[in-house]
């Protein structure tokens, strides 16, 4: 079967009732972006970085996956479908998807302050952190979240599954947040690559060569009825 990769962002999960990560005003549910999602927020006020994803957890268990996440889910009848996703959240894997890579973290995972391989998964039952809650290690316990100014250490396999794909298709990412707009300067040349989005997207490699102007449900069943008839 030939192979997918979908690059999903921030507009895959508005569906799912789930707010973009950096809207016009900068704010991310009423926080400036610098305080709860940099290195920099974390040591000014911990307390605060963690109420927040407290907050997000619950908004996320109660969220159910959109038409977009289980359309891909339906595409594995056909295609080998890999999903690289730019969101925090679990909704691919709710949905059903096999194969996905989160190059930002995720949501439902916290780590040791000190040591990022130190990986703890919270439960819906309980997907709170506070402060004195530390990994085995004795630090505090962190959001599992790759926040701006650090490295984001999923790219480099992310590249090889993009090297490989015999479609390329990008949902719902405004292709501004780098590497992972990069990516596209991997898609082999002649590769076919699809773009949904309803908002006009600038591509940056210039490889794109259908555009789809629909949000994630509308566009991916555009995608299935494309590729299942081309």
């Amino acid at each position: 079967m030939k192979k997918i990769v979908v690059l999903t962002g921030a507009g895959m999960s508005a569906e799912s009732g789930l707010s973009t990560f950096r809207s016009s005003d900068g704010l991310w549910e009423q926080h400036r972006v610098e305080d709860v999602a940099t290195p920099e927020g974390w040591f000014r006020n911990p307390g605060l970085v963690l109420n927040f994803y407290n907050m997000l957890r619950k908004t996320l268990i109660s969220s159910q996956p959109n038409g977009g996440h289980l359309g891909l889910v339906d595409l594995e009848k056909n295609f080998d479908v890999y999903i690289i996703t730019q969101n925090v959240d679990n909704l691919h894997e709710r949905a059903g998807s096999h194969n996905v890579l989160h190059l930002h973290g995720e949501l439902m995972k916290v780590r040791s302050e000190k040591d990022e391989n130190l990986v703890y998964e919270l439960s819906p039952e309980h997907p709170e952190i506070h402060l004195g809650d530390v990994a085995d290690d004795g630090a505090q316990l962190r959001p599992y979240i790759v926040w701006f100014g650090e490295a984001v250490p999923m790219i480099e396999p992310a590249i090889e599954w993009v090297k490989a794909a015999d479609i390329f298709v990008v949902i719902g990412t405004s292709l501004n947040v780098y590497p992972a707009a990069g990516l596209l300067h991997y898609v082999h040349r002649g590769t076919p690559v699809y773009l949904i989005d309803p908002n006009e997207v600038k591509d940056p490699s210039g490889n794109v060569t259908r555009v789809i102007r629909k949000g994630a449900t509308e566009g991916v069943i555009e995608l299935k009825k494309l590729l299942l008839h081309s």
